[in-house]
């Protein structure tokens, strides 16, 4: 009997919460089903909210994300610089002193970058190191840093790779390099001459060290010996342990070694040919040398004319001028050309001195604008 009881009593309880949840389901007003072909009006109406993102609680974690644009009307110098080169150059075998084929392959990669960059004027390399110059009125991905520098070195790292069995056809990739890069910001023109400056006066220092240093390994000389043997010399001393030891003179070695690479836009319009900004054009010395070997061209450039000619010429009628009242064309005003600002352009690499003011700096303006 208590048995039943408690059945019923169940039964009736669960009957109970069964009519209170359908009385909360009757009472959820439910929206009416949308017709089986809207009208575009009616679809464009249904369209003007837009849905609420699943995840938009958790969209606050981007408020830590701090802008950190560059100072406006600056130039951003952009170094670019190996990371663990010595280990890399020892796994694949770098010819020593230099190696050209790691110095052209340096070269390919940062022209990359400047055709990736248009508002990059201006590129140095030495070594295992690159550096670009941004215009000071550049707006690329909004000034902000972080982008600029991710993906300068993106690109150079990427285009090394990718351009690597085309300078190292006999020499397989053993492992991926890598390249760190950061960004210094100028005020004026003088601190970013001074930059350069410093680079390729570096480049020259180093140049020189290694030259002996190597010559001695090649002679037999172990790496410490030839440390002790280099310490605390200068230039002259090395000069003169090449000149004396070796037979080298140092100031006839080539002027890739001694100076660096320099990148540079030219002008299309003085540039013979099409003028594609990824397409290699001559340098400037190679220009020069073309012009000196061009031959002078004596006496007048006008064609002669026979005497039969000049009779016609003479008994020609001349023509009359047009009558009274008739409207005159009028001549359309050439435009001044746009000066050049060096973001187009083929680009040329050229091995001088940018230490001077004269001639690189003076001839091209547009890199300190």
């Amino acid at each position: 009997m208590l048995a039943a009881t408690s059945r019923v009593s169940f039964f009736s309880l669960e009957q109970r919460l069964l009519c209170i949840h359908s009385s909360r389901v009757l009472a959820t007003p439910f929206a009416p089903s949308p017709p089986s072909s809207p009208s575009p009006k009616s679809s464009r109406t249904l369209t003007t909210t837009p849905p609420t993102m699943a995840n938009s609680q958790y969209e606050y974690v981007k408020s830590y994300e701090l802008p950190d644009p560059l100072m406006p009307n600056t130039f951003a110098v952009i170094r670019v610089d190996g990371h663990a080169f010595t280990k890399f150059c020892h796994a694949h075998e770098f010819e020593k002193p230099n190696d050209i084929r790691a110095l052209d392959l340096m070269n390919r990669a940062a022209k990359a970058v400047m055709q990736e960059f248009p508002d990059i004027v201006l590129a140095f390399g030495e070594s295992d190191e690159y550096s670009f110059l941004m215009r000071r009125d550049a707006s690329v991905y909004g000034r902000r840093r972080s982008k600029i520098n991710s993906t300068v070195a993106s690109v150079f790292t990427s285009n090394y790779v990718f351009y690597w069995s085309e300078f190292f056809p006999n020499t397989p990739l053993k492992y991926p390099p890598t390249f760190d890069s950061r960004v210094v910001l100028y005020p004026s023109a003088k601190e970013v001459r001074d930059y350069f400056s410093w680079r390729q006066v570096d480049t020259h220092i180093n140049n020189l060290h290694n030259t002996c240093y190597w010559a001695l390994r090649h002679d037999g000389v172990s790496g410490t010996e030839a440390t002790k043997l280099l310490e605390g010399t200068f230039s002259d001393n090395k000069n003169e342990l090449l000149f004396s030891r070796f037979k080298v003179n140092y100031n006839n070695l080539p002027e890739y070694f001694k100076k660096g690479s320099v990148l540079v836009r030219t002008d299309p319009r003085l540039t013979k040919g099409p003028s594609k900004r990824d397409e290699p054009g001559p340098s400037l010395e190679d220009t020069e040398a073309s012009d000196a070997a061009t031959p002078e061209v004596s006496g007048s450039l006008t064609p002669e004319i026979s005497q039969g000619e000049q009779t016609a010429a003479a008994s020609s009628p001349v023509p009359s001028n047009p009558p009274a009242g008739t409207p005159k064309k009028k001549e359309k005003k050439k435009k001044a050309p746009k000066p050049f600002d060096g973001r187009s352009g083929p680009i040329v690499i050229l091995h001088t001195d940018i230490i001077k003011e004269k001639p690189f700096w003076a001839e091209r303006p547009w890199l300190l604008e």
